[in-house]
């Protein structure tokens, strides 16, 4: 398993951008996600729905009985999630100046974005869900101080570490992203959910973790009684389609190439499934 919200290679280098630049993509950041948008200005963007599979990078196996999935909303927890994601979706070069400030940074904006998301105060969002799969610190301590460091919560017996994570957005559309066509007719829209923000700590990859958090997504969303489920993904990216495919959506739309061109990103791909209950799959 690998990142899954990221939309530029891995070896992407690092820009310096101007304040005015700066405080224009400050703002569109404040619309939706800071990992979202804000990415640019770093060694590697995200943006949402991607997977990037660091080079050569080896696996650890873990113990899955004691794996937890499901819905969050304490302030330590989703702290821990946004720590997560700047850690996927960015790579750093730890000689640069101020290094550890500037992922604090990004984790502050990421924790406010997502506890404002998810306490309903976003426009055009009915319900956001922030979706986490966490372990055991205890089992984690031989595979990465750092990952144990950073995304590190207290849990209710034990400290656990989020190793995975997605939001779950029941809205009309997400900002700078094709509309999903399904469900049609009147007061349809917010049957419709979208995934963004997907990502698995890079040491645990190709655990199922993903699919373990895109599962959960699908159980969620039926009980807010989401038809429809969408994720956008990069054209490019194999791994990530190969994991939503698998995970049953199947291909709806193709972002022009116009609109990629000026988002200056890699072009999308939107994917679909209808959910049990309301599509014969």
């Amino acid at each position: 398993m690998a990142v899954l919200t990221s939309s530029i290679s891995c070896s992407t280098t690092a820009t310096s951008l101007n304040s005015e630049r700066y405080g224009k993509f400050d703002n569109l950041c404040r619309r939706f996600s800071t990992l979202s948008l804000f990415s640019r200005f770093y060694l590697r963007p995200g943006t949402a729905l991607y997977v990037c599979t660091p080079p050569h990078q080896e696996s650890l196996s873990i113990d899955k009985s004691s794996l937890i999935v499901d819905e969050k909303t304490s302030e330590d927890q989703l702290w821990a999630a946004a720590c997560l994601r700047v850690r996927s979706f960015y790579e750093f070069d730890p000689n640069s100046y101020g290094v550890q400030d500037h992922k604090k940074y990004l984790a502050e904006r990421e924790f406010e974005a997502l506890k404002e998301r998810v306490a309903g105060k976003r426009t055009g969002f009915r319900r956001v869900s922030c979706i986490n799969a966490t372990l055991p610190l205890s089992q984690l301590s031989n595979v990465s101080d750092d990952l144990c460091a950073e995304c590190k919560f207290a849990g209710d017996r034990e400290d656990r570490v989020v190793v995975g994570t997605l939001d779950l957005n029941q809205c009309l559309r997400l900002p700078d992203e094709m509309t999903g066509k399904k469900p049609e007719g009147i007061g349809a829209d917010f049957a419709r959910a979208y995934l963004s923000n997907v990502c698995v700590a890079k040491e645990l990859h190709r655990n199922g973790l993903g699919y373990e958090i895109v599962a959960k997504s699908k159980i969620v969303a039926q009980g807010w009684g989401i038809s429809d489920l969408y994720v956008h993904v990069a054209v490019d990216n194999e791994p990530a389609k190969n994991l939503y495919m698998k995970s049953g959506f199947i291909h709806e739309n193709d972002e022009p190439a116009w609109q990629a061109r000026f988002l200056d990103r890699p072009r999308r791909i939107l994917l679909w499934i209808g959910l049990p209950g309301t599509h014969d799959l």
